[in-house]
């Protein structure tokens, strides 16, 4: 046990003491317009970057942007192996960063300021300076990402599943996270979109999901997934209720995250677990600050799959 550790371990259960949870989420729901919901989350971590009269885009990104100031904080207190892990569970939002970049060196009239990610970064520094799509894709293929298709649903697509495959190596407590997660992107892209993965992405998404992944419908999907990844789609017979499995998803790595929190150790499994249950109550904001911007009439049905408990 290190000092880096326990100073670690430590700040990281003091986050979990800030979350608004459920019961905040459904208050700000109950809103029933934006700059109420809005001025809800003034009393939590969030209002920082919040403002009344924010749209609804900006204000969801204000609260990821949150999250992210959190692992980037956290990062400072962890030891080199608790960075790597935060990196990985934190790519998305380098994920996020390079699809926008694309999109604006492919003609997008505008995008949102990128995340600042600090050390989190694993390649985003040299991207940011690109300035033709060419030059993008010639970074990615120069860094840790590779080249991963040719559109932007295909970059998207191959990033995150390559994400996953990395994440379910590196971070073994997240593996079954990954792996449901993986199962999900892989279902709407097939199945509700109707793409075929690019090739690119095939090999992380065998790895993730084996066979699995080439099944000609979603009943064949499913019933090919390993366990691993099989539970993210329990009881979902049809890819319109992928929604559903999707809030589930968030629900199950919750609870998962909460009880690796709890646990007497010093390492990276409690870190792991506060990094699921702060990105959940992001998640969880999101939507709420989305609800409170269509009335809270909808509260109810929303209540269905489970984002408001």
């Amino acid at each position: 046990m290190s000092a880096a550790w326990v100073a670690g371990v430590t700040r990281a259960r003091e986050l979990l003491g800030r979350c608004p949870g459920t019961a905040g989420a459904r208050r700000v729901a109950a809103g029933g317009t934006l700059d109420e919901a809005l001025r809800r989350l003034t009393t939590t971590p969030y209002q920082r970057r919040l403002a009344v009269g924010m749209s609804l885009p900006a204000a969801q990104r204000a609260v990821t942007a949150t999250l992210l100031w959190h692992l980037r904080v956290l990062a400072g207190w962890l030891p080199r192996r608790g960075v790597e892990c935060l990196r990985l569970l934190a790519s998305g939002f380098e994920i996020t960063n390079i699809e926008s970049r694309f999109r604006l060196l492919s003609g997008a009239a505008s995008e949102p300021p990128p995340y600042e990610l600090g050390a989190l970064a694993t390649a985003w520094r040299r991207l940011s300076h690109t300035t033709r799509p060419e030059g993008l894709r010639a970074a990615l293929a120069a860094s840790a990402w590779r080249d991963l298709g040719g559109t932007a649903a295909e970059l998207a697509v191959g990033l995150r599943l390559t994400a996953a495959a990395r994440t379910a190596v590196a971070v073994p407590c997240a593996s079954r996270w990954s792996a449901g997660r993986a199962a999900l992107l892989v279902a709407r892209e097939r199945f509700v979109h109707g793409r075929e993965l690019p090739a690119q992405a095939t090999g992380p998404a065998a790895r993730l999901l084996g066979v699995a992944h080439r099944a000609p419908d979603f009943r064949a999907f499913t019933r090919q997934l390993p366990p691993s990844a099989r539970w993210a789609l329990n009881d979902v017979d049809d890819p319109a209720d992928l929604w559903q499995a999707e809030g589930r998803w968030w629900r199950d790595i919750e609870q998962d995250g909460r009880g690796m929190a709890r646990r007497a150790r010093y390492d990276a499994i409690p870190v792991v677990g506060v990094v699921a249950v702060l990105s959940t109550d992001a998640w969880r904001t999101r939507a709420a600050l989305e609800l409170a911007s269509r009335g809270a009439s909808t509260l109810e049905g929303f209540d269905g799959f489970g984002v408001l408990g």
